[in-house]
């Protein structure tokens, strides 16, 4: 059984089926691309989900390690390279901690987030700027 199933609705427009729970996805080709912009593009999507990953794995180590991480956000850019077209760099700048983490408990958040599937699976031509602020 498929993990995900795609459909093209035209007009550079997809829309994404997880086939499991059934929730859905569009995706359109940015403004720069000759799209409408109207929903997350497909290299955006590739970005959110290198963000929804670290913070899962962080999640993950958290429940282990009883670390308190509610409030942990994240803002996530994306960085496009013209030619040939790809994702460039994805800059990710993890913040507002309820709890500022001690030491030990960086040191082990850090590592499960940098150890996370879609990290390890993005090219590495693909630079990932990586930044945790404890302030």
């Amino acid at each position: 059984m498929p993990t995900i199933h795609s459909r093209y609705l035209g007009d550079l427009r997809t829309e994404q089926t997880h086939v499991a729970s059934g929730q859905k996805l569009i995706t359109d080709a940015p403004l720069d691309n000759q799209g409408r912009g109207e929903a997350i593009s497909p290299t955006d999507s590739v970005c959110a989900a290198l963000s929804a990953c670290m913070m899962t794995l962080m999640g993950i180590a958290a429940r282990t390690h009883e670390i308190n991480i509610a409030g942990l956000q994240a803002n996530v850019t994306k960085h496009m390279q013209a030619s040939p077209r790809k994702i460039q760099k994805i800059e990710i700048e993890f913040y507002g901690w309820d709890e500022v983490p001690d030491d030990k408990q960086r040191l082990i958040l850090e590592r499960a987030a940098l150890s996370c599937p879609v990290a390890l699976s993005l090219h590495p031509d693909v630079f990932q700027d990586i930044v945790f602020r404890y302030d």
